[in-house]
């Protein structure tokens, strides 16, 4: 079997680098490595969604779906540093490349959790699911990642994507739509789309 990096225990030899990276005028440090994804820098699609991104008015934790080194969830703890984030990812390396870097930007506000999808952290609440999801993994994981999503949502707590056109956008938005009952593109930027569902418990946008 092919190694990827939604693999639970990558195979590839570690090669272990660094960079450091700039996001919404934060400045982190990243240690990274072979079998996590975007090794060598912070990856467009992540890059737009955190542009993009704004707090709900349903103020709660923040959940990072499939977190790998932690770009999203430690620039988000940085950024709302009364906020508590989790994180998680079913990559071991991942994970532990992700406390690492929590360790070393100093982010006091953070968890990081190894999860399959988001079965170790289900009984928890959250006002915000944030992901830029592993589309190799297949159509139907990140689908079932809108589903799981929806159900740890607070009322009125808001899901947030980011997905290349080419990654199927359009079917991923009507997915959305199906689960949530609405749907927002709050940015199209150079062939990524970011979308947002929010959770109403009626199932009808008030």
């Amino acid at each position: 079997m092919s190694d990827h990096y939604y693999s639970q225990k990558p195979t590839s030899k570690s090669n272990p680098s660094h960079f450091r990276e700039a996001i919404n005028s934060i400045t982190l440090d990243f240690h990274t490595d072979e079998g996590v994804f975007s090794k060598k820098q912070v990856d467009y699609g992540t890059r737009a969604l955190l542009n993009n991104f704004k707090q709900p008015e349903t103020l709660g934790d923040i959940l990072d779906v499939g977190c790998g080194y932690g770009p999203i969830g430690l620039t988000l703890a940085k950024m709302y540093p009364k906020c508590h984030i989790v994180m998680i990812d079913v990559n071991e390396r991942a994970i532990r490349l992700a406390k690492e870097n929590q360790t070393v930007n100093r982010v006091p506000n953070v968890d990081v959790v190894q999860s399959d999808g988001l079965k170790q952290i289900r009984g928890r609440q959250f006002a915000t699911v944030i992901t830029n999801p592993p589309f190799r993994a297949g159509k139907a994981l990140v689908h079932q990642i809108v589903e799981d999503s929806y159900d740890v949502l607070v009322h009125e707590g808001e899901f947030w994507v980011v997905v290349q056109k080419k990654q199927g956008a359009p079917s991923l938005k009507e997915k959305i739509k199906k689960v949530f009952g609405n749907v927002d593109v709050i940015k199209r930027d150079k062939g990524y789309f970011i979308l947002r569902g929010k959770k109403f418990d009626s199932g009808i946008p008030v």
